[in-house]
């Protein structure tokens, strides 16, 4: 059965199929362009000044009437309200009414690592945030299981900590902006392993606050074999060090990542 991080996943992708659709020219009017960037430009009324034309690695276009105009780092409705006025202050036409749509986005990029269906670098179309760089990336991946946080390394060298369940649970706080050279980090979850007297031992995830009577029960639940108490399982932990040395499970409250579980047969 689908569990709920997955179902919310591709409910995500949908929205985010049927929003891509309804994107127009005025919802990207936050894009700030750049370099490599393609717009085009057009002039109510005026269709022998339509220009459709890349930036330049200096972040100029060159319009008809104009020359040069300089629209790198600006806003799509920042550059559209340039041309205007230096269409109306030089006299060329009164009252113009400019429209700016980009063609082809090329500048702003962001980059999706790690535990996502498709990593790799994005082109941020529109102002755009953590949950809509991990629609385009197909989700996290349920096998191996990502971790319940990813990281976001802005631009500037800040990092800020995403909480992966509650963004995808309509948390706004998590949803932070991303920006030209962000970097998007998911990463493996954090595992522990089980052993001895369980009916599925191997590799698990390892959930919040986890005990060993709930590891245990990840594992299948015990053999006929199996003890819980006498004797009691133990666990195999490393330490700072990375000795790995024996706990009896008197002295475990919780499991810590990479712990080892070995659940003991029955004396009796």
């Amino acid at each position: 059965m689908m569990n709920m991080r997955c179902l919310l996943t591709v409910i995500i992708l949908f929205w985010f199929s049927v929003l891509e659709i309804a994107w127009s020219a005025e919802i990207n009017k936050d894009y700030r362009l750049g370099s490599g960037d393609v717009i085009k430009i057009s002039v109510y009324e005026y269709p022998d000044l339509t220009t459709e034309i890349r930036v330049s690695e200096t972040g100029n276009v060159s319009f008809p009437m104009l020359g040069e105009v300089s629209l790198g780092g600006k806003t799509v409705a920042e550059a559209e309200r340039l041309i205007t006025q230096r269409l109306n202050d030089g006299d060329y036409i009164k009252g113009p009414q400019v429209t700016l749509v980009v063609t082809q986005f090329v500048s702003q990029k962001v980059n999706v690592l790690g535990l996502v269906n498709k990593p790799g670098i994005y082109s941020l179309e529109v102002s755009s945030h953590v949950i809509d760089l991990l629609a385009l990336a197909g989700g996290v991946m349920e096998v191996p299981p990502a971790a319940d946080f990813a990281t976001l390394l802005h631009s500037n060298g800040t990092k800020v900590t995403i909480d992966l369940n509650a963004l995808l649970a309509g948390d706004r706080t998590q949803n932070h902006a991303v920006t030209n050279g962000d970097v998007i980090v998911v990463p493996r979850a954090p595992m522990f392993y089980i052993y001895g007297e369980v009916q599925r031992p191997g590799s698990y995830k390892l959930e919040k606050n986890m005990s060993i009577a709930q590891a245990i029960s990840a594992g299948g639940g015990l053999t006929a074999k199996g003890s819980e108490t006498w004797p009691a399982p133990i666990v195999k932990r490393r330490d700072a060090e990375g000795k790995e040395r024996e706990i009896d499970v008197e002295g475990v409250s919780l499991l810590q990542a990479d712990d080892v579980l070995y659940v003991k047969e029955s004396w009796l």
